[in-house]
């Protein structure tokens, strides 16, 4: 794996914006009844208009973008299953389904796999290592990026390079905090000179290394802006969508010609989620 070559400075600004198609899953049964991860603390109430309407926020900012928006049908007692993202990864047509640590989510991802099926893909692997999804797998346009650590299963990574054709670089999270890659990082721009976002903490000394070493350009979070979930960003190339109190990181990628929409998540952070975690992108 070769580095990828830093971009001019007078580069930065040209921002072009592409298209997307999304799946996302209503709140309807969205509350903090368990503890799965340091967010989690179900004695802190949960307002559940409060949720929807955040959601559909989240929602309505993507439709108005011009991006395709599907939804599945959320199902009681799977209060997370608001978190589309850990469900499935879409890559070029193929699908690579999910496997959840938890058992609290096990459920979520046959109902994600009906939903696959129903919709005509045929090219659909369910895994057999703990793996979820997106929540750990960020898709470069070129290369995708695997977390481990904390949920998706080292082994994994290998079982999606297969499921998918593509290659896979892991990378390991030491912050229980950011428990997922898409709490740490995400991506801004896709394609050979893909650009990232990430926080050097959330990984090990070797992460680090290799993260520098492929993205030399990329744009460094902070503490403060990790610590609101930040990295939990959607980005179209142009349009970035991220937690409204992540003023740091927005600032920063203003400068680099990004727009940057800045939304309330304040109700599904209480369960770690942030506009990426309800978020599976189907990439093209």
């Amino acid at each position: 794996m070769t580095a990828t070559a830093a971009r001019p400075a007078e580069t930065l600004a040209a921002k072009q914006a592409t298209t997307r198609h999304f799946l996302m899953c209503p709140p309807a049964y969205f509350t903090v009844e368990y503890v799965i991860n340091p967010w989690m603390n179900p004695d802190e109430p949960v307002d559940a208009a409060l949720a929807m309407a955040q959601w559909e926020e989240l929602k309505d900012t993507y439709v108005r973008l011009g991006h395709t928006v599907d939804t599945i049908e959320p199902q009681p007692g799977l209060p997370d299953m608001v978190f589309a993202a850990n469900s499935g990864t879409v890559i070029e047509g193929r699908v690579l389904g999910s496997k959840f640590r938890a058992p609290e989510r096990a459920a979520e991802a046959e109902h994600f796999r009906r939903w696959f099926v129903t919709r005509g893909h045929r090219d659909l692997v369910m895994p057999t290592r703990i793996n979820e999804a997106e929540g750990d797998f960020a898709w470069t346009g070129e290369v995708l990026l695997a977390g481990t650590g904390f949920r998706t299963d080292p082994a994994a990574h290998a079982e999606a390079q297969e499921a998918l054709g593509v290659p896979v670089v892991s990378l390991n999270l030491v912050d229980e905090r950011y428990y997922h890659l898409d709490t740490a990082l995400f991506v801004l721009d896709k394609g050979p000179n893909a650009q990232i976002a990430y926080y050097p903490g959330a990984f090990s000394e070797g992460s680090r290394r290799v993260l520098a070493r492929m993205f030399p350009d990329a744009v460094i979070a902070d503490e403060a802006d990790a610590s609101c979930l930040g990295l939990n960003g959607v980005s179209d190339g142009h349009h970035v969508v991220l937690p409204f109190e992540a003023t740091g990181l927005a600032g920063q990628l203003e400068e680099r010609g990004y727009e940057v929409i800045g939304l309330d998540i304040s109700e599904l952070r209480k369960s770690g989620g942030g506009p990426k975690c309800c978020t599976m992108e189907l990439h093209a």
